[in-house]
């Protein structure tokens, strides 16, 4: 199966809390890294892909070490498509790549894009990338993202599904934080955002 997720912030404390940017309901980022990594873990196996759009962790004023970082995404189930966000380096790319583990079936857990990929699914085609784009008239072609957090683009073709997305309301049953997400919630996320749209024209 595939999954798409983005924005973790893994280590990232200015998150914590209430604040203005993406409010995160934890006490320690120990709590918040550990119920990422369960919602993870609780869907996702060694078989399956996520697509991770990028900004896995960040460790305000004061530098997060690759091996840190892979310590998290190790304790991962699955093959993880990374994505790079503004907040991931290339350092850490670079790190995973040589120490990229392999997994049962005999593939790398890691593979790397540095700007996205064309993912097919249910005669739709998703441009998986870190920052919304901007396509214009389009037919069964949508745009996966995140790195705006709690915001919403006004365009129906544009998906937000980091893990404090606001199109996140859409998915049914709702998904604990830090789940990745199956290409049919992203559907239910769509046609949930144009029937929001369509309603904010009248």
């Amino acid at each position: 199966m595939q999954f798409v997720i983005s924005d973790n912030h893994f280590y990232h404390s200015d998150l914590l809390g209430d604040n203005d940017f993406a409010p995160r309901p934890f006490l320690t980022v120990e709590a918040m890294n550990q119920q990422m990594i369960t919602a993870w873990n609780d869907r996702v196996t060694d078989a399956d892909t996520v697509y991770e759009l990028g900004d896995i962790a960040l460790r305000p004023k004061n530098y997060l070490t690759p091996p840190e970082v892979a310590a998290v995404l190790n304790q991962l189930h699955g093959h993880l498509v990374l994505i790079k966000g503004n907040h991931d380096y290339r350092d850490l790319f670079k790190y995973l790549a040589e120490h990229n583990p392999i997994l049962p079936d005999g593939e790398l857990k890691y593979t790397f894009h540095d700007v996205g990929i064309i993912v097919k699914y249910d005669h739709n085609q998703y441009f998986l990338t870190h920052y919304p784009l901007f396509f214009g008239i389009t037919q069964q072609t949508y745009n996966l993202h995140g790195h705006i957090h709690h915001t919403m683009m006004p365009y129906a073709t544009n998906i937000n599904i980091g893990v404090d997305a606001p199109e996140r309301q859409w998915v049914h049953p709702a998904l604990p934080f830090g789940a990745p997400l199956t290409f049919a919630e992203v559907e239910q996320m769509i046609a949930g955002k144009a029937a929001y749209l369509a309603q904010q024209k009248h």
